[in-house]
């Protein structure tokens, strides 16, 4: 199993989640990640990928892994977003660098 670490950015969006369901899924989703089996994802430019979850307008959770043992919880958000999400994962994995 691999440790999930969540970014700030990532508690905050997810903390403005108000349904119930749709929190479960992708808490749901996140263990499955945990567990080695992403689901359906896509993997982007600057070694981030993106979960893809069909709920509500498109949810989407981005993340990157650190070694082996290590998934990085980067943001969130839908697809009305997804293009300003995908960037700010990008900052958030590269300041993880560091």
């Amino acid at each position: 199993m691999l440790d999930i670490v969540e970014s700030a950015a990532y508690k905050a969006w997810f903390s403005t989640l108000r349904d119930i369901a749709i929190r479960a899924r992708i808490d749901a989703r996140i263990r499955r990640l945990g567990l080695g089996n992403p689901g359906h994802h896509r993997v982007l430019k600057g070694g981030i990928a993106e979960l893809k979850i069909d709920a509500g307008a498109g949810i989407r959770v981005y993340y990157t892994q650190r070694g082996r043992m290590l998934i990085v919880l980067l943001c969130g958000g839908d697809k009305s977003t997804q293009q300003a999400d995908i960037r700010k994962a990008r900052l958030i994995a590269e300041d993880w660098k560091t």
